[in-house]
């Protein structure tokens, strides 16, 4: 099976400034766990989740160091405590969201779909047909699938 067969069509969506609180509200009302940012010609560019959100509700914290003959050396590197510094402070979805978002094509089967999610603990991946967004998946629809097939 294809992931275009099993894939939610009707997606919801936000632009990359779409505000925190709005996009909050998007997901609690749509019972979602996350939702892709696109451009105006419906290509992703990113992906917000409610991981996202919740660093925004954490204290600042200090990346872990260790010195060494006076340097400093970040054991998590310097960007990853730059990205996180960047969410906690981020008003907008373009400051929040993951831009190295994974996609399938709408012909990927399904089984390579679920692979992904797993190696990449992933829990949605976008659908695209040349470029542009035409669906997603979740694990919710992976399970449905398997439900399916073992019936």
């Amino acid at each position: 099976m294809k992931a275009r067969e099993i894939m939610s069509k009707d997606v919801v969506t936000i632009g990359k400034d779409t505000t925190i609180e709005e996009i909050a509200h998007l997901l609690a009302d749509n019972n979602i766990s996350g939702v892709p940012v696109t451009d105006s010609g419906d290509r992703v560019i990113g992906m917000v989740t409610q991981k996202d959100l919740l660093y925004k509700d954490v204290e600042p914290r200090f990346p872990a160091v260790v010195e060494i003959l006076g340097g400093v050396i970040f054991l998590q590197g310097v960007k990853h405590y730059n990205e996180e510094l960047k969410k906690l402070v981020a008003t907008k979805a373009e400051d929040i969201m993951t831009k190295q978002v994974v996609t399938v094509e709408g012909d990927t089967q399904v089984e390579k779909v679920a692979g992904i999610m797993v190696e990449r603990d992933i829990n949605r991946i976008p659908v695209v047909e040349n470029g542009k967004l035409i669906g997603i998946i979740s694990r919710a629809d992976i399970v449905r699938y398997i439900a399916k097939m073992l019936e």
